[in-house]
């Protein structure tokens, strides 16, 4: 791990992308619990608890929203990394010193801070798709297909680094 971030997320939050993910994708819950608990123990102190009493006083465009903003105050995040930034306007999120982030920009910010840790990254993701194995260009569709168009872009430009180690 780079140590250039802290990630942080909380049970509603697995609950939410587990749901979205089993009905956009067909995917068991069971499956998917298998990776939620993997991220749990890859992340010991990952999973923020105790913000379920802030969530009533934050206002919010979706209500069902809340439960993020409640758990980045929670545990102290300066960012919410999300596709669905509208949802969290900045004049909300600016009392408590915590901006939005799309996960294209986020990922490429992180690159630029430690050059190489983007194609680090994805070179050790890409290895762990092996049934069925990935191509390089496989892998970059997805990202291209799931919205990262930038880290697409980057990762097409430095595809002999991805290929490399």
């Amino acid at each position: 791990m780079s140590g250039l971030f802290r990630a942080r997320w909380s049970a509603d939050i697995h609950r939410e992308w587990m749901t979205a993910v089993s009905e956009n994708r067909g995917i068991p819950i069971e499956r998917l619990a298998v990776r939620r608990d993997s991220m749990n123990e890859a992340v010991p102190d990952g999973c923020v608890t105790g913000y379920a009493p802030l969530i009533a006083g934050l206002t919010l465009p979706d209500e069902n929203d809340r439960h993020v903003l409640a758990a980045a105050i929670r545990c102290g995040a300066s960012a919410i990394v999300t596709f669905n930034e509208a949802d969290f306007p900045s004049e909300v999120l600016a009392q408590f010193g915590i901006h939005t982030r799309h996960p294209d920009t986020f990922i490429m910010e992180v690159d630029g801070v430690d050059t190489g840790t983007l194609v680090e990254a994805a070179r050790n993701d890409l290895a762990h798709y092996q049934n069925p194995k990935l191509s390089p260009d496989e892998y970059i569709q997805g990202l291209q297909d799931c919205g990262l168009r930038t880290v697409a872009e980057y990762l097409q430009k430095t595809k002999v680094l991805l290929l490399a180690g």
